[in-house]
């Protein structure tokens, strides 16, 4: 089911072309471009706002005794100290989202692990944004590393137990969306059911 999601073969969903498209601002972490489009529908002319994002990426962090590596922080949308697993935009100099994970994952709680690979992949928010998020599993994981944290960062690191995370999902502890798609791709790997990313 979850590959139809992403199908674009459908007779019924037509793409809308593009007559017009226009920057609507500039900012530091992302940028807004109105689109102006035509739908296939009806013929009517509609306005649209993409807000461009570079891709990011999740990281489910286990250390050999399987608990969670994660970060509480304060997140300055929803004014809350979030429970999270370590993640961050890809930087141009990633080669890969695997790439950018390990780094994220050093730079934000010092640990380091092996056999990093991709599990998962989704669209944050495609009605309104244009980038993806992929979560990037690494298993064996021990503190090796001081934490290299940006200016606008204050993190403090978690070891969480597996059943404690799930636990915390269905009690709302943990809120952040693209977290909880993390930690589900991780419970579709172990089932043995994770789709192509």
């Amino acid at each position: 089911m979850a590959s139809s999601i992403n199908s674009n073969d459908s007779d019924e969903i037509l793409p809308w072309p593009v007559r017009s498209s226009r920057s609507a601002g500039d900012f530091p972490i992302f940028s807004i471009r109105t689109d102006s489009k035509t739908s296939p529908r009806t013929g009517g002319d509609h306005d649209f706002y993409v807000i461009e994002c570079s891709d990011w990426v999740n990281v489910v962090a286990l250390t050999p005794a399987k608990e969670l590596v994660m970060v509480k922080q304060f997140r300055h949308g929803s004014e809350t100290v979030e429970l999270e697993i370590p993640g961050g935009v890809m930087d141009p100099e990633d080669a890969s989202p695997v790439d950018a994970a390990v780094r994220e994952l050093r730079e934000e709680t010092g640990y380091e692990g092996r056999g990093a690979r991709l599990i998962g992949g989704v669209f944050p928010n495609p009605a309104i944004m244009n980038n993806t998020c992929r979560t990037v599993l690494v298993e064996e994981c021990e503190l090796k590393h001081e934490l290299a944290l940006d200016q606008g960062e204050d993190l403090v690191t978690e070891l969480v137990p597996l059943d404690a995370a799930r636990r915390a999902v269905s009690s709302g502890r943990i809120s952040h969306a693209l977290v909880i798609v993390g930690l589900y791709y991780y419970d579709l790997e172990c089932a043995g059911l994770r789709r192509d990313s």
